[in-house]
């Protein structure tokens, strides 16, 4: 069978109860994919799934649509890990189960206040371009000398896909996602709510803008989850200062969990242990790191010191690196004398260090490679025997090709070589004042640590009239902190909180 959404795609619409502590909730799960268009002209289908509460007045339920990042990742994080009506069974604090994977009914779903849609991309999921039917029809219409040369020019064409990943094309096909299935469910009347974590909080930010502005779609909520902002804090170096900063506080949770902290204030109080790490992030390290060799020696040794205290790190590291510390050595280092690495999206999480006498590491992330296994086998169970789906689509979690070949220019709009999306959502709240915004991360992220989002919630310069529109809430874990059992209750309380503020 050909590996094209036209020849496999078949709707599936399947009826389910999700039974929760107090009431049991029915709802339709529709997969499906969903054509887009190229001046009427279909270029591509878009997977999704939608879980549709039954209620009353249904068209005024929340409707939230979801997708992760990458880029190059499907919906199937959130979707498995966190939101959906079912998830996998995570082991404490997020630590990995053995095999197999085992799926529960979620009783932190949010389908009690809001229906969900999960996106994923094109070249994510069973999401496809239409690239494969156009040259088959292509070469059945060619005479028969010149069918040969149609397929040897087809072969030498880049996959469809890429088209896609760019970054404003890529908004441009989930905003026209959004509008057709608003059209298509009749939903244009219901509270719409957008939520992306890592990338897909960058697409968040900047959809919160497009979506408004471009679509004609008023948004009644935005959810940025472990979200990318700014990428110039994503990468340190001699020059460009911030992004040292912004992950320290990180660094410090991180030592703090693993008791190689030296606690500042009382042992075990994580949040007066972070506030110091912060005060010292914006009063300490920024002048350390800007005067470099003009700081007094006494003032650069009593900063190496203090620093070493508060990320766990020998402070002979600490004056090696001059208060530059990447999150590849604090991995490495903090739990050197044990063999052990830390994940960089959960620096909770631990691994045995598999050449601990090379002088760089040569192991893999314990965290993202290790949670494939877990949210490959969930998905394709839950999609394939749950919902019933019928393709021979092999499903992308997580597509290397898309990452790689991934195209960051905004038609010019780089500055200074980066990228960044705050100012879309700085524009979006002023052109929505009624819009709720919810920032949050992991403590122990150190890819996408929580004191970016922080730092440059304090720049937005927001009207005090919108300023309480912005939330920013972090929670024990990492990356995806929702594996975090306590972490997952309380974010579900919260979000409660937030739809009914938001529709309120």
């Amino acid at each position: 069978m050909s590996d094209t959404p036209n020849s496999t795609r078949k709707t599936s619409v399947t009826e389910h109860t999700l039974s929760l502590l107090d009431r049991q909730i029915s709802y339709t799960a529709s997969a499906d994919w969903q054509t887009l268009f190229d001046k009427d002209k279909p270029i591509a289908d878009m997977f999704h799934v939608a879980y549709l509460a039954k209620a009353e007045a249904a068209s005024s339920r929340p409707l939230t649509f979801v997708f992760n990042g990458g880029p190059g990742a499907a919906s199937a994080y959130l979707h498995m890990g966190a939101l959906g009506p079912k998830r996998i069974y995570f082991g404490e604090n997020g630590a990995l189960p053995k095999p197999p994977v085992r799926l529960i009914d979620n009783q932190e779903s949010w389908l009690p206040f809001t229906d969900l849609v999960f996106i994923d991309p094109i070249g994510t999921g069973f999401s496809r371009s239409s690239q494969a039917n156009s040259s088959d029809k292509a070469d059945a219409d060619a005479k028969p000398d010149e069918k040969s040369a149609t397929k040897d020019s087809e072969s030498s064409k880049e996959p469809k896909e890429t088209e896609f990943w760019e970054v404003d094309r890529d908004l441009k096909a989930l905003g026209e996602f959004i509008q057709r299935f608003l059209s298509r469910q009749n939903r244009w009347l219901s509270p719409i709510f957008i939520a992306g974590e890592s990338y897909g909080g960058f697409r968040v930010a900047k959809l919160a803008r497009m979506l408004q502005q471009e679509f004609g779609v008023g948004l009644s909520g935005a959810i940025l989850i472990s979200p990318a902002l700014e990428f110039s804090l994503l990468y340190g170096s001699d020059y460009n200062l911030t992004s040292w900063t912004t992950v320290l506080p990180s660094f410090a949770a991180s030592a703090a969990h693993h008791d190689r902290a030296e606690w500042a204030g009382q042992p075990g109080n994580m949040q007066a242990h972070l506030t110091a790490a912060e005060e010292f992030a914006r009063k300490t390290l920024i002048p350390l790191l800007v005067m470099g060799d003009a700081m007094a020696l006494e003032e650069r040794q009593a900063a190496y010191e203090q620093m070493a205290k508060l990320i766990g790190l020998p402070q002979s590291i600490v004056e090696r690196q001059a208060g530059r510390i990447g999150i590849d050595v604090f991995s490495r280092e903090l739990l050197r004398d044990r063999q052990r690495i830390v994940g960089l999206y959960d620096a909770s999480i631990t691994a045995i260090d598999p050449f601990p006498d090379r002088t760089n590491f040569e192991g893999t992330d314990p965290t993202l490679d290790g949670l494939d296994r877990l949210f490959t086998g969930a998905i394709n169970s839950h999609l394939r025997d749950t919902l019933g789906v019928e393709t021979d689509l092999i499903y992308n979690l997580l597509n290397y090709e898309t990452f790689k070949a991934w195209k960051f220019d905004m038609n010019g709009q780089l500055k200074q070589g980066f990228i960044g999306a705050v100012d879309d959502l700085r524009v979006g709240m002023t052109l929505n004042p009624y819009m709720q915004v919810y920032i949050t991360h992991g403590l122990f992220d150190l890819v996408t640590p929580y004191f970016a989002s922080n730092h440059l919630a304090d720049l937005m310069k927001l009207n005090p009239e919108i300023r309480p529109n912005l939330t920013l809430k972090h929670y024990e874990g990492g990356h995806m902190f929702y594996t975090w059992e306590r972490s997952r209750q309380e974010w579900f309380g919260e979000m409660q909180t937030f739809y009914q503020k938001a529709i309120e």
